[in-house]
């Protein structure tokens, strides 16, 4: 195999593919490498841990066809450290050279039989737009579950709606609720559970245009230009979050987004030393406060202008997962509604019905 290709191109290309380089190779060394395969004038790599795929197709100046697996971290440091301009990899047996400008490096390489088979999905898919669906993943994906004991609870659940397609994410502490109205993705009544590792991907790649999405039956990919996100779908059932959503809140606070936002960030510095400082606010109908207290440390209090409809209330909810939904939802103003001090509460932008967030109240003494 041999080939010739501009350094800026190739360092893009293998950075995009290496986000899905496996971590954790267990009994499969061969994931720790990205597959390149040299095919007239187009190179092709491609990252996987059997669970997310990424191919990334380049233009290339291909010399002899070939196919090997090369050392995914040390090659991207050799080309991303060496000069601009062109760089010429040639493979000789179980070695690799690359050579830019004054510098030459020798890498050890696998076969690229020992690469696994992946799945290849020809069919075409279903053209969406890609700058909504970038939005509504940024909006969706952080509220998914890091924790691989509930797998279930690591997707995002996408559903068909009368409308388009709603997308739901949960970790059991907080729910985002996003539907993007005219998307007809998926068939009437169907729904699918996709990673949220490999939809946080889909979101780093997407810009402007237009994308298409092609649902098989283990599988979802994402073509983004000469870029393909492959991502198994989880199997199981997704909670029943719709019960989870109360039918009407008694009391209502509008507040600007950005304010409460800042006040959140600035009043919770006295409980930083801590992993999930808690922010009180006490909603009355002279507005808002804001307070955090961290025992031997100190306190902290903000007010903020608000219109509150309902009985006073004093509710707490954690920091982060705060700030999230407030920096998730767009518009200038935000609606939080509560029940009581223990029973989630929602937040939405004042201007928009398609995002919901709710969050679960932290009990405090």
């Amino acid at each position: 195999m041999k080939f010739r290709c501009e350094r800026d191109t190739l360092a893009e290309a293998i950075v995009t593919a290496q986000r899905a380089v496996a971590s954790r190779t267990g009994a499969l060394p061969v994931l720790s490498g990205l597959r390149a395969s040299v095919s007239g004038d187009s190179l092709e790599l491609v990252g996987s841990d059997l669970e997310l795929t990424i191919r990334v197709r380049i233009p290339a100046q291909g010399e002899v066809d070939g196919t090997t697996v090369l050392p995914a971290r040390l090659t991207s440091e050799i080309i991303r450290a060496v000069e601009p301009g062109v760089v010429q990899f040639t493979l000789e047996d179980e070695e690799a050279r690359i050579e830019a400008g004054r510098s030459s490096f020798t890498v050890r390489v696998l076969s690229g039989d020992e690469f696994p088979r992946l799945p290849e999905v020809s069919e075409p898919g279903v053209r969406v737009e890609a700058a909504a669906l970038a939005e509504a993943l940024r909006q969706v994906v952080p509220a998914a579950s890091r924790d691989e004991a509930r797998p279930i609870l690591t997707g995002v659940l996408l559903t068909a709606s009368p409308t388009g397609l709603r997308l739901v994410a949960t970790d059991s502490y907080r729910l985002a609720v996003r539907d993007l109205r005219g998307v007809s993705m998926l068939q009437e009544g169907q729904r699918v559970l996709v990673p949220a590792k490999g939809l946080a991907e889909v979101q780093r790649l997407l810009g402007d245009g237009e994308i298409d999405v092609v649902l098989a039956e283990r599988d979802v990919v994402f073509r983004i230009g000469a870029t393909e996100v492959t991502t198994r779908l989880i199997e199981g059932e997704f909670p029943n979050y719709e019960q989870l959503i109360p039918s009407g809140y008694p009391n209502r606070l509008t507040v600007s987004r950005e304010a409460l936002s800042d006040a959140v960030k600035r009043v919770r510095i006295v409980g930083q030393a801590r992993d999930r400082s808690p922010i009180r606010l006490a909603m009355s109908s002279e507005g808002l406060e804001l307070t955090a207290a961290a025992q031997e440390v100190g306190e902290a209090h903000e007010v903020v202008d608000a219109k509150y409809e309902g009985s006073e209330l004093v509710v707490a909810f954690d920091s982060q997962f705060l700030i999230d939904g407030l920096e998730a939802a767009d518009g200038g103003e935000v609606v939080v509604e509560t029940l009581d001090p223990l029973k989630p509460a929602t937040l939405r932008p004042i201007e928009s019905a398609d995002y919901l967030y709710l969050l679960m109240p932290v009990r405090i003494s």
